[in-house]
């Protein structure tokens, strides 16, 4: 029997691997317009994180969710677990906040002030003042290890482990009280949990921000996934001009680019070395693309160096690029039925919280009946029944109440009708109702407990109960 020739015989396959092999990124440093609003937006947003927690109000933390004490201390404001309304609120005011910035300029969020996008902007300062810029990274990495390679290295992760357990720490001190939190990590008294948020967040900023930086974006982050439901032709996305830009090409000295067919794009690759997920800005929208801008900076300031006007990459919309609108044309494509259909909801919706909360009243009552004795006899004939009033006070200041009770003829409180109730505490009083046997139907008679604060009277809340006539 024959053998088949070389060329008939049959090549095995190569193997395909369905996971792309992770390629780190050593994304290059850019300054220019977008680049010092974002550091502008991560120096405020982690001042507020860092500094908040050391804020007084009134002797105390100003913003401070105590679990323990279930009471959440917002500057003058003290919410209750009976507050979730407000929670609620915040949750859907700051959706559609998201939807609105979202479908005007697209990942906004992302770029500036996801969590994500700070901790790795911070852990890139620090990586670039210790490695140095790109090219040093990369030669840094193919180096041999030698003690100064582990010297080098050592100090980053030193100081990458220090900033991400300040920042565990940090969030449990809006939880735990920052004196008791320093004095328990001073004599290592944490409690399990406050040790297990302090590492556990910690490590995970180590982790996502040092190691895994843009494969969260890419991977992990579900806004990535659905940020296409909220773009329309009219969202502002950053955009490269193939019109302008291609035919791609180096300019050589003393040839027209026009006359060889060349574009404005010199192809240098700066927005791909500077971009943080790695992406090319000229293949077009991409998901893994974050909105950060750094694509722009770098190519306006390539523009800038061979002369030719900025713009090649920027923030457009697609109608805007089919249409050439000018900027006038493109700002007044933004007010569309959608943006105002989002604006008009969020308005409704601050406006409203808004109205509620300067119109709470910082009391609250919870009326629980006696359920050992529904109803009994006293010494004088008539018929007493027997509730705690749980009295919440909300405010800072204490406040003594004056209860009333109503419904019923002859009603009244067999003791004393006052109770004094501490800033921010819920307190309970035993309030022992008489009526006469005649003053209503037999079983439940409907009544009314009135609580007036009495150092201001518009502190008054009206609860309803039930009296039961045997």
């Amino acid at each position: 029997m024959s053998q088949p020739e070389p060329s008939q015989q049959q090549v095995p396959p190569s193997p395909v691997s369905f996971y792309e092999k992770h390629k780190v990124i050593y994304a290059k440093g850019v300054r220019g317009f977008f680049d010092n609003w974002r550091i502008g937006l991560v120096i405020f947003t982690q001042l507020i994180f860092y500094v908040t927690p050391w804020l007084q109000w009134n002797d105390r933390q100003a913003v401070l969710l105590h679990l323990v004490e279930r009471k959440f201390y917002i500057f003058g404001v003290v919410f209750w677990p009976q507050d979730v309304i407000y929670l609620s609120a915040l949750l859907i005011v700051s959706a559609y906040g998201l939807f609105l910035v979202t479908a005007i300029a697209g990942r906004l969020f992302c770029g500036y002030a996801c969590p994500q996008t700070v901790y790795t902007q911070m852990f890139m300062w620090i990586e670039n003042w210790v490695e140095g810029a790109r090219n040093d990274r990369v030669k840094l990495d193919k180096a041999p290890l030698d003690a100064r390679k582990i010297r080098i290295k050592g100090t980053k992760h030193l100081l990458w482990l220090l900033l991400s357990l300040w920042t565990g720490f940090t969030l449990v001190c809006y939880f735990t009280p920052v004196s008791e939190l320093i004095e328990s990590v001073r004599t290592g008294n944490l409690s399990g949990w406050e040790t297990f948020w302090i590492f556990f967040y910690g490590g995970f900023t180590y982790l996502m921000a040092g190691f895994m930086r843009e494969q969260v974006c890419k991977h992990m982050c579900p806004y990535a996934r659905f940020q296409s439901v909220m773009f329309d032709p009219d969202t502002l996305i950053i955009t490269y001009d193939p019109q302008r830009g291609e035919t791609r090409g180096a300019r050589k000295k003393g040839v027209d680019p026009k006359a060889a067919g060349l574009g404005d794009c010199i192809d240098c690759g700066l927005c791909v070395q500077v971009c943080p997920t790695g992406i090319d800005i000229r293949n077009g929208l991409q998901y893994e693309c974050i909105g950060c801008a750094a694509c722009i900076d770098a190519c306006d300031q390539v523009m800038d160096k061979v002369g030719l006007p900025r713009g090649l990459v920027r923030y457009s919309t697609e109608t805007a690029m089919a249409r050439h609108l000018t900027r006038k044309e493109i700002l007044s494509h933004i007010v569309r039925p959608r943006i105002l259909l989002y604006t008009f909801i969020l308005a409704i919706i601050l406006g409203l919280t808004a109205w509620f909360l300067a119109h709470r009243i910082p009391l609250k009552v919870d009326i629980i009946r006696d359920r050992s004795t529904l109803a009994r006899e006293a010494d004088d004939g008539r018929i007493e029944n027997v509730y705690t009033l749980q009295i919440m006070n909300t405010e800072e200041q204490a406040h003594r109440y004056t209860i009333t009770v109503e419904g019923l003829e002859g009603a009244e409180l067999a003791d004393g009708n006052t109770v004094e109730v501490p800033a921010a505490t819920l307190q309970s009083y035993m309030a022992v109702v008489r009526v006469p046997p005649e003053a209503g139907k037999k079983g439940a008679n409907p009544i009314h407990f009135g609580i007036v604060a009495q150092e201001n009277p518009d502190i008054k809340v009206r609860e309803k109960a039930s009296f039961l006539l045997p």
